[in-house]
Order: C-alpha cells, then sequence, then structure tokens
C-alpha cells in the first residue's frame, strides 16, 4: 500500500529492512548496547558487517525511545539510524516511548538532510508490542509528523511477513 501526503511518499511492503536498495537510511530496532542482537538488529548488524558494531559502541547505552546515527557500512544505504523501542509491560508509557522512536528518527533524518527512511515495526518482535498497537502508533506519529518534514520524501515500512503488512496496510489505510 501507498500514500502520498505533504508530498512524502508513505508505503508499506514484505521484505528485508537488511536490503533496502535506493532508500537513504534504515531504521535499526536495537538494543540499548547497539549490539548485533537477534531480530532486525541481528540481519542488520550481520548484513552490515563488524564495522557497524565498532562504530555502535561509543554511542551505547541508549534509553527507550532515542536514537543515534551511524554509516551503514556494508549495507546497501548510506545511513543506519538506530530506535531502542520499549519493552511492552516493561518501559511505561509505552506509546509514548515508541512514538518518540519514530519522531526521533525522523528528526536524525532531517537533521542529515536523508530523503528516504525505512522502519521496521519497532518492538513487535522480541520487545512483545502487540503489532495492531504497534502499527497504529507508527502510522500515527508518522501522520502527526509529516508537516515539519522538508528533507524526507519517503517513509517506507518494511515487514517480515504478511500478516504485519496487512496490519500496517491497515492502519496506514485508516489515517486521513
Amino acid at each position: 500500500m501507498e500514500k502520498k501526503t505533504y508530498g512524502i511518499k508513505i508505503e508499506c511492503i514484505q521484505g528485508d529492512i537488511a536490503s533496502q536498495t535506493g532508500i537513504d537510511a534504515i531504521v535499526n530496532a536495537a538494543n540499548a548496547q547497539l549490539r548485533i542482537g537477534g531480530g532486525v538488529a541481528g540481519a542488520i548488524h550481520r548484513a552490515a558487517g563488524p564495522g557497524l558494531e565498532q562504530e555502535c559502541r561509543p554511542l551505547a547505552p541508549i534509553r527507550p525511545g532515542e536514537a543515534v546515527i551511524t554509516g551503514a557500512h556494508n549495507l546497501p544505504n548510506k545511513y543506519v539510524i538506530h530506535c531502542l523501542g520499549p519493552v511492552y509491560g516493561r518501559d511505561k508509557p509505552e506509546d509514548r516511548l515508541l512514538s518518540s522512536c519514530y519522531r526521533n528518527a525522523l528528526k536524525l533524518a532531517e537533521q542529515n538532510e536523508i530523503r528516504s527512511v525505512a522502519f521496521p515495526a519497532i518492538s513487535a518482535g522480541a520487545f512483545g508490542y502487540p503489532i495492531e498497537d504497534a502499527a497504529n502508533v507508527a502510522i500515527k506519529t508518522i501522520m502527526e509528523i509529516l508537516p515539519d518534514l522538508r528533507n524526507v520524501a519517503i517513509i517506507r515500512f518494511v515487514l517480515f511477513n504478511t500478516s504485519d503488512l496487512e496490519v500496517f496496510n491497515s492502519a496506514l489505510s485508516s489515517m486521513k
């Protein structure tokens, strides 16, 4: 699904966040130490190579809702924006912390004159955030930020499986 608002294209696709060619920056659903980990963080670190972890070391630790930016190393992108999403049921308030991830990532994108950003479903994997709630927070936050964006022209949500893609498509189609 694709929607264009304020001249910015928002799209949802199924795929691998670590193989997004033609996208300036991908977002890592990171852990606090910005290490390899599992899920999205593992896929990104494995594809980027050991240089990514070395660059991340002095930036860690980060807190839920925070974002930092690094180079992309062996990835087909220029940057990786690392966000620590909330652990559902532990980090409170979950919705505000998750929203901060998207806000802070897009703030870094603007500061670095990034034209295109690809997001995974932050916190919806191992951190246990229910996918429907995560999608609604993500899409609502993006829609609130759109009027303030000057550099970003493409926002892509990259979902690993079909059911997550359907949830994000539904959330996107319901937004005005």
